[in-house]
């Protein structure tokens, strides 16, 4: 049983007659019967009586009917479908978000949906290095995170730097304000993001001391929930100071031009990206 006997046999009933039906179908009559009789026997069934002019349909017939309306539509829809997302007109667009990237992410997506509206969205909020793990195992296309990282596999668009600030419980450690000397944190105990550690060190050491650090730690938000109790002072990217509401922190920015982080939109080099990825990332090229 394939689509063309499924068609021939719908055109049979709804004209009523194997004459009318290959007239519409422009197949000669013997051909057409031929196939109803091959249809018959592959399913074991009879499917129509000819024992009068006019063809009668059995209750297999019926049933076989139904069932060949629905398959022959969804086949037609489903090739419509695939068409449609071969051309980037619908599908999923599957992105891995670090959380500090919301706002950014939100209006590019609302702008996106204008124009593809039938394409969702499947997004995954995790930290950077995670991200990377999701797009290497296929599950998630693209991510947007910040730097540093390891790019050897990997395309990236970059969207904006970010420069590092400090952070600390009122006046507790610095009495002044405006951007923040790295010599100021001379001494003084430092919380800090994991995979920013280096950089700051190298910093530090650019102008002439160690660092104290007195915490390393893989989470922005347990970082200034320390510096909130007045532990030290916490060391992270400008754009992620509203990760604790209604803290006391007060923040300044660190005048060092290597410590500046990026957010980047990144995705595996050389591997196949579905229609609407490219479609989306066509929007920042």
């Amino acid at each position: 049983m394939d689509l063309r006997q499924l068609a021939y046999f719908l055109a049979i009933v709804e004209e009523g007659n194997i004459t009318r039906a290959s007239e519409r179908l422009h197949i000669a009559q013997p051909p057409l019967s031929q196939q109803l009789k091959l249809l018959e026997e592959e399913l074991g069934v009879v499917l129509i009586e000819r024992n009068t002019r006019k063809i009668q349909i059995t209750d297999a017939g019926r049933l076989l009917q139904n069932r060949a309306k629905q398959i022959l539509e969804l086949t037609e829809k489903t090739a419509k479908e695939l068409r449609d997302i071969k051309e980037g007109l619908q599908g999923t667009l599957s992105i891995g978000t670090v959380s500090s990237a919301g706002e950014t992410l939100l209006p590019l997506i609302q702008r996106f949906h204008e124009e593809y509206p039938c394409i969702d969205f499947h997004i995954r909020e995790s930290g950077t290095f995670e991200i990377l793990e999701l797009i290497k195992s296929g599950v998630v296309e693209i991510g947007i995170i910040r730097t540093p990282f390891n790019q050897d596999s990997f395309e990236c668009i970059n969207l904006y730097a970010v420069p590092m600030v400090a952070g600390a419980l009122g006046k507790l450690f610095w009495d002044g304000d405006g951007c923040l000397e790295l010599t100021e944190l001379k001494g003084k105990p430092l919380l800090m993001y994991n995979r920013y550690t280096t950089e700051i060190k190298e910093a530090c050491r650019k102008v002439g001391f160690e660092p104290n650090i007195m915490c390393r730690i893989d989470d922005t938000r347990f970082i200034l929930s320390w510096a909130n109790t007045g532990m030290g002072i916490a060391i992270i990217p400008k754009d992620m100071v509203g990760l604790l509401p209604d803290s006391k922190l007060v923040f300044r920015e660190i005048k060092e031009e290597s410590l500046v982080t990026r957010t980047v939109i990144i995705w595996i080099k050389n591997r196949y990206l579905s229609a609407p990825v490219r479609h989306f990332l066509e929007a920042f090229k």
